[in-house]
């Protein structure tokens, strides 16, 4: 793929660094973060991969957005990150924690096309993107959780991806304000196990963490 030169992104290291110390990570992860980054900015000027442009406006929307989940993941295998679209928040959570095995199912093509280069540039051996709908992803009991960041409502992630959770696996929805009527129409069988308020570095705006599990 013919693209712009790489952006440097250097000017955003130290707004990076702060977000990564308040959420209790190695500032390290601004390097290949910022890379991703890179790489997003490029493809986003020929393909529509997000429609957020500004490198800025990325690392609190997209990157400490994203890992605001990680002390979540923790002793998780298996992560299935569902209508990832560029690969968020499973990139990012992939990058942060190298013993995650994470699957990024999309079925937009020329976002799984952007996550496999990202993947192969960032020399990420612990994430696969895989083109699919969710409800054709042929991988029952496969995965101790799954996540969706932006995708739809809490029943319809079960309905189309909850196939996926091996027995006692988790969904970890990220939200906005409590969803509190997608929450009274949870399946039967299913129950909100959990609730985190997250707070996200450089983003004034309310997020919360669902878990839900198996009643």
């Amino acid at each position: 793929m013919t693209s712009p030169t790489a952006p440097d992104l250097s000017a955003l290291r130290p707004e990076l660094e702060a977000g990564l110390r308040a959420l209790d990570l190695d500032v390290a992860l601004a390097t290949p973060l910022l890379d991703y980054v890179a790489l997003l900015v490029r493809w986003n000027a020929t393909y529509n991969l997000t429609a957020i442009r500004d490198p800025r406006e990325m690392i609190a929307k997209h990157l400490l957005d994203s890992l605001a989940m990680h002390p979540y993941v923790e002793g998780i295998g298996r992560l299935a990150d569902l209508g990832t679209g560029a690969g968020l928040p499973g990139i990012p959570l992939a990058i942060a924690k190298p013993v995650l095995q994470v699957s990024l199912v999309e079925s937009n093509g020329k976002k799984v096309r952007f996550m496999r280069e990202a993947i192969r540039k960032l020399g990420l051996t612990n994430a696969e993107a895989v083109e699919s709908r969710i409800e054709a992803f042929d991988a029952p009991g496969r995965f101790d959780a799954i996540t969706a960041r932006a995708l739809a409502t809490l029943p319809l992630i079960l309905e189309s991806g909850g196939h996926l959770l091996r027995p006692g696996g988790v969904l970890l929805a990220m939200k906005g304000v409590v969803p509190s009527e997608e929450i009274a129409a949870l399946p039967p069988g299913w129950r909100v196990r959990e609730l985190h308020p997250m707070r996200v570095p450089g983003l004034d705006a309310e997020r919360h963490l669902i878990v839900v599990a198996a009643a």
